[in-house]
């Protein structure tokens, strides 16, 4: 994980300025101790029995005991919480106490399955990987402490397998046993003293965003997760067949490629790969303040309902206060009405799907109008009648005007998918009245841009202005809930997640302005930051080379199409800021506070500085190029 973090930390550097700052001190070192949450053992002896009511665990060789064909293996699960970001210098062991002396050699490994005591035996035990941890001999009440270090991943579910490799039946006292002798795991770590960071000002905890009761949830696209092979950036999934026009037999030859940007790449990973994908994208979400995933539900089978339950696996292992908001997509489900109260019913039994103080279940389906409110009567009633779940239904309409009045009396709130380009956000206001007129809770969306290549259109986001203009709307106008529109859908070029063409900008400028408005001020700017946006091409411009044959328009009634470099300023204090556009040098004075500064794009690179904080882009402005890209690539002096 660490090797991870460092590589993609790597390539953010390379992708965005960075302010020089003195390493940080670390304070003195602490130790936190967790008992297990579950333990038992499996024995090949006994092949379909559980063993989850004993007071012991066993460890042992094939020959144990003196008996041929009687492995045992020893599972124990921890649940590590409340550990702070900055901790550092960590030193994880995996603490047992025998019951009895023996020259018993134990190997821990990770567990790469799922597996619960009650119903764990050695027919349905999960796979293990390789060792991480090796003791020889135990004595009797003694402590075996087994350094597993190197399985640390921050908080979250830890699952080990304590099996023998030579020597005697190693017998270990297991959670049932006299209180405090059973499996610990003991963590010791520094704490590093918190830098700069990339932010302009200093995030609130997030105990104090989530006490607000506004809440803010990023739209999940299952088709795009971090990976989709598991394999290094230059030969993933999407290098290979959806940046490359000639991808996937070629069918996205005449557009270019089905995509223009992508997830910042990563190694391959061992074990359960997807899941610890999942829980990354749950880690960065929740650290940059937001409350929790509306994940698009396209499908009840195949792999994007994997991908849902392996997203509730990794909220509830990660963050247990970080929610997946069920959004039934309804241009892509055909199932009837009780078929889809069964399936969300059984997401509903995780902890970490997304209920209201008062445990109603939020229902927020895409395109709800896609059904009458007679079907969505009917969802409502099966959801209660068979399940016993009430339903806080709040539909996302596409056509939100047409649709108020006859769903208001079904619905606890409202929302619609709005537009992607400051021409559109006019009647952002006028939704939220209308919402709270009719007594329900305004879900208002905040984007970034929009492009679509294998549709032909795109939206003026006009660098930043969409992004702050829908967010300033959401703070004026009195919002209830906020949805990111998206977290991740790179078919339409939504993304807030980072990635290789923004670095986080797009999230570290929402973390801005969601402390903004659930906080009831504008936060206090602490450090100077800066961020430039620009695309890398005129908007007017076609390839010079390549097999481009279909190409991007303006969506219409979206704002005038614009080629423009903008320099967004957060300043502690009135100041110069140079900006040096396609090599032409432009310095201008900078009040204090948020300042958003264009120059018209020019061919060349583009950087820009406020005395010791500068961000210089990495993406060069060309008239020469094979592909049409019409987003607005981003870079941040903060990040590093």
């Amino acid at each position: 994980m660490r090797l991870r973090l460092r590589a993609i930390g790597l390539l953010l550097a390379t992708l965005a300025g960075a302010v020089a700052m003195a390493p940080p001190a670390s304070a003195a070192a602490k130790t936190v101790v967790f008992a297990a949450s579950e333990d038992s053992y499996v024995t090949q002896a006994g092949p379909g029995k559980p063993h989850d009511n004993v007071t012991w665990l066993s460890a042992c060789t094939a020959l144990c005991d003196g008996a041929a064909n009687s492995e045992r293996t020893a599972y124990v699960r921890f649940t590590v919480k409340d550990l702070p970001a900055n901790a550092v210098n960590v030193t994880m062991t995996l603490d047992v106490q025998s019951v009895r002396t023996t020259d018993t050699t134990l190997k821990v490994h990770p567990v790469q399955g799922e597996w619960s005591a009650p119903e764990l035996t050695w027919d349905n035990r999960p796979s293990l990987g390789p060792a991480i941890a090796t003791r020889q001999g135990l004595t009797a009440g003694g402590t075996a402490k087994l350094d597993v270090s190197t399985a640390f991943d921050g908080n979250g579910a830890y699952d080990f397998a304590i099996s023998s490799a030579a020597g005697a039946h190693g017998v270990l006292h297991s959670s049932r046993a006299t209180s405090g002798v059973g499996p610990k795991l003991s963590i010791t770590y520094d704490t590093e003293a918190v830098s700069a960071g990339p932010l302009p000002f200093d995030l609130p905890s997030a105990a104090t965003l989530r006490g607000s009761k506004r809440k803010v949830f990023a739209h999940y696209f299952t088709p795009y997760p971090i990976s989709l092979n598991n394999k290094a950036g230059a030969d993933d999934y999407y290098a290979k067949n959806y940046l490359n026009p000639a991808g996937e037999a070629g069918k996205h030859q005449a557009y270019g490629g089905l995509l223009r940007d992508r997830p910042i790449p990563r190694g391959v990973l061992s074990g359960d790969w997807q899941l610890a994908d999942m829980k990354k994208e749950v880690q960065t979400a929740a650290a940059a303040g937001l409350d929790g995933f509306t994940v698009d539900i396209l499908s009840l089978t195949s792999a994007h309902w994997d991908r849902l339950q392996i997203l509730i696996k990794a909220a509830a292992a990660v963050d247990p206060g970080f929610k997946i908001v069920l959004m039934p997509d309804m241009t892509s489900l055909t199932a009837d009405a009780v078929t889809l109260a069964d399936n969300m019913a059984k997401l509903a039994a995780s902890s970490s799907v997304y209920r209201l103080d008062d445990k109603r279940l939020v229902i927020s389906p895409f395109k709800a109008e896609q059904q009458n409110v007679a079907w969505w009567q009917t969802f409502m009633k099966t959801m209660k009648d068979k399940h016993g779940i009430t339903v806080a239904f709040v539909p996302v309409f596409l056509n939100f005007g047409a649709n108020a009045a006859a769903f208001a009396p079904i619905s606890y709130g409202f929302s619609n998918w709005g537009n992607r380009s400051p021409a559109g956000q006019s009647g952002v206001e006028a939704n939220i009245t209308k919402a709270h007129g009719l007594g329900k809770i305004w879900m208002q969306p905040v984007s970034v841009q929009d492009e679509r290549p294998n549709q032909g259109i795109y939206d003026e986001a006009a660098n930043t202005e969409n992004l702050r203009s829908t967010w300033q709307k959401s703070i004026t106008g009195g919002a209830d809930w906020v949805q990111l529109t998206t977290w991740n859908d790179f078919s339409e070029g939504t993304q807030f997640v980072p990635s290789v063409h923004n670095g986080g900008v797009y999230l570290d400028l929402t973390s801005y302005y969601l402390t903004w408005w659930k906080m009831g001020k504008a936060p206090a700017i602490v450090r100077d930051t800066l961020y430039l946006t620009h695309r890398t091409q005129l908007n007017a411009a076609r390839p010079t080379s390549g097999t481009q044959t279909k190409f991007m328009v303006p969506r219409g009634g979206t704002t005038t199409p614009r080629d423009t470099v903008e320099v967004l300023s957060f300043l502690t204090g009135d100041t110069t800021v140079k900006a040096t556009i396609g090599g032409s040098e432009h310095p201008y004075a900078a009040k204090a506070g948020v300042t958003a500064k264009t120059f018209p794009l020019a061919y060349g690179v583009n950087k820009a500085s406020a005395g010791a904080v500068t961000v210089s882009s990495p993406w060069t402005v060309t008239k020469d190029f094979a592909v049409q890209d019409l987003q607005y690539h981003a870079a941040g002096s903060g990040r590093k």
